[in-house]
């Protein structure tokens, strides 16, 4: 069988950077084949290749009969090969059909717009797909996860022959992980070739026919996923063992931290939330899309602050309504989108670790930059971030190390309560089992942490207890070591009989 895309000896450097070190790799029609490899090993570099985004220093690339040094982003579009990236690229003042509509049909600057076509397009992909949302929906209202969706239901109207998915999953619950799924297998059942990168090996035992690993900028082989086990693939991807992803709680959870009585923000959909955490317990939140645990992490931060009900911490009543007070009674937010809202990659490593403690770190007029640069230092050893010195960029950074900075700046306010949203997504194997041993050894000093996943192996492993919310409010707190079923039913409304004080 003649293959969709060939890549022969790629290699790429930036500077003295040798991102791809003579990489091969081939996609055969009908096939799922699985990238992997830890942040900074050369996937991202590889898929730019493929799409024209950077072109190969060596090696060439064949694409049905057509075989090339380089292609750029538009011949990529024409000989059908459509990528659907981690991070959504979508204008966020249009709406959901504007933006499929732009992404399918070229359109002059004095063509007249078919609304109602473009409209009736958009509903068809939407619905291919399972999602509910609306077409007429302004980008910028939507989730996370929603802008997945959105960017998947693009990639399948274009009628690519070679799709790229780049941690599709990431920000999807378990039940649009099903729906995303069923995608899959329907294009691979027509012919289409998928190249799928994730993190999460459970997928790729699911999906993938074939696995290539890279590593360190080389490929270090291809096999069929059935004669491989986990152990086997995370020590190709690593290059080591790696114990455990979860590693088991120590001691016993303490006073209670965070106490929260019929907590309700209409503006956040967030309605009577009770709940409570406790020091050196690890709270996990599960929950389908738009279930609200973002919203309630919001809620506390002060984001969107509370139209009633009672927070209190450590026994004291707060009313938090923005987010310094909410640092300055000791609540820190990690947020989901570390791109956005957690590291800003222009700024360097030890500005980004102490910007929530400037007023403490800069006192009057004096600017301590030796100060800074010790403290960064600290959490650069303490937490292992992988770096050149405080003065990277953390642009520069793997996205594992992305986030054990954006856990750093809040930690540096010496938190009572850690709010983790989404702490793994889109980091690797290896980084992900660091972040979960520097988790659970906060809450082994006694920090109370609240954790929202949309990784349901990640709740069940970490979480100590685990809150699932439904509708904007708190349904069920399950104890952990909870089966995934009893999570999963309690998150579709359901009662298993398992709920704990």
């Amino acid at each position: 069988m003649k293959p969709l895309l060939q890549l022969s000896d790629i290699r790429k450097s930036f500077g003295a950077v040798r991102a791809l070190k003579g990489v091969s790799f081939e996609l055969l029609p009908g096939e799922v084949h699985a990238l992997l490899g830890e942040n900074g090993a050369g996937k991202s570099t590889l898929i730019k290749v493929i799409t024209g985004a950077h072109a190969p220093d060596e090696g060439t690339l064949s694409v049905g009969d057509e075989t090339l040094r380089s292609l750029t982003p538009s011949h990529a579009r024409e000989l059908g090969i459509a990528c659907i990236y981690q991070q959504p690229a979508l204008f966020p003042d249009l709406t959901v059909s504007e933006n499929i509509g732009l992404r399918l049909k070229k359109t002059s600057a004095f063509a007249k717009v078919n609304h109602a076509e473009r409209r009736a397009k958009a509903l068809e992909l939407l619905k291919r797909i399972g999602a509910e949302i609306s077409p007429d929906a302004e980008v910028r209202s939507l989730s996370m996860p929603e802008q997945q969706l959105v960017e998947i239901a693009c990639a399948l109207g274009s009628g690519a022959r070679i799709v790229i998915m780049d941690e599709p999953t990431a920000s999807l619950t378990q039940k649009e992980q099903h729906l995303l799924f069923a995608v899959v297998r329907d294009l691979r059942k027509n012919g289409v070739g998928v190249v799928y990168i994730s993190h999460r090996l459970e997928e790729i035992f699911a999906l993938a026919d074939r696995v290539t690993v890279l590593r360190d900028g080389e490929s270090v082989g291809t096999n069929r996923v059935d004669d491989l086990d986990e152990a086997a693939m995370i020590k190709l991807m690593v290059g080591r063992e790696v114990a455990t992803l979860y590693p088991p709680a120590e001691g016993q959870p303490g006073d209670v931290v965070l106490s929260l009585k019929n907590v309700t923000c209409a503006a956040g959909g967030v309605q009577g939330v009770n709940l409570e955490v406790r020091a050196g317990e690890i709270v996990g939140m599960a929950g389908l899309v738009g279930a609200g645990r973002t919203e309630l992490a919001r809620v506390l931060f002060g984001i969107t602050p509370a139209d009633s009900g009672e927070i209190a911490l450590n026994g004291k009543k707060l009313s938090i309504s923005n987010p310094r007070e909410a640092i300055s009674n000791g609540v820190a937010y990690v947020p989901e989108d570390r791109r956005r809202h957690g590291v800003i990659l222009e700024m360097p490593i030890a500005q980004n670790i102490t910007m929530a403690v400037h007023p403490v770190l800069f006192p009057g007029t004096w600017l301590r930059f030796k100060a800074e640069t010790e403290m960064a230092k600290d959490f650069i050893r303490d937490l292992g971030i992988k770096a050149y010195g405080p003065e990277a960029p953390g642009g520069s950074l793997s996205g594992g190390n992305q986030q054990k900075v954006s856990v750093s700046r809040w930690l540096a306010t010496k938190p009572k309560l850690l709010i983790l949203d989404e702490p793994t997504q889109g980091v690797d194997v290896g980084a992900k089992s660091e972040i979960h041993k520097i988790i659970r050894g906060l809450a082994k000093e006694g920090l109370a942490v609240l954790m929202i996943s949309s990784d349901l192996p990640e709740v069940l492993g970490m979480s100590d207890r685990i809150a699932v919310m439904r509708g904007g409010t708190v349904t069920s707190v399950l104890p952990g070591g909870t089966d995934a079923h009893d999570v999963m039913a309690a998150a579709l409304g359901q009662k298993s009989g398992k709920e704990v004080a």
